[in-house]
């Protein structure tokens, strides 16, 4: 397995309403519903797979009772990448437009003089995301001096 090639094939996240989380994430991220359905007749469990072109990204499960807890163990943030600083800047604008709670106010560079950087904000369920660019920061303050912008968020 050493020499195999791996990389992440897509991230499922758990939610409490599914038609909630759908519109979010495909009006901020672009994602199609590749595809929709139950669990179980009756449970009220829900599944909507998302992606780009028909490649799965995002399975977004209805089956939380409540929202996102950033002080028990499990995952920390999602990040998003994209080519350009001002795909980053177009998306803070869908965010802003639909009330999006950001930990940074704007795009923020990942460390202080580092090019890469972007927007950290929560999805309906305060689950934690990024969406960042390789480059574009060049310039811009870090809000957090001591260490990566993203990790205390």
């Amino acid at each position: 397995m050493a020499s195999a090639k791996l990389r992440t094939g897509h991230v499922g996240l758990n939610v409490t309403d599914i038609d909630r989380s759908i519109a979010f994430y495909t009006r901020v991220f672009g994602f199609e519903v590749l595809r929709e359905g139950a669990a179980d007749a009756g449970e009220g469990r829900r599944f909507a797979f998302l992606g780009r072109d028909g490649e799965l990204a995002v399975t977004l499960w209805q089956q939380a009772g409540s929202p996102y807890d950033g002080d028990r163990s499990g995952l920390h943030h999602l990040a998003f990448e994209v080519d350009r600083i001002q795909d980053v800047r177009a998306a803070e604008a869908v965010l802003r437009s639909i009330g999006a709670d950001f930990h940074y106010e704007g795009v923020v560079p990942h460390g202080q003089g580092t090019p890469s950087g972007g927007v950290f904000f929560h999805d309906p369920d305060g689950i934690r995301l990024e969406l960042f660019a390789p480059s574009g920061a060049e310039g811009l303050a870090a809000p957090v001096v001591e260490a990566p912008t993203c990790g205390f968020f």
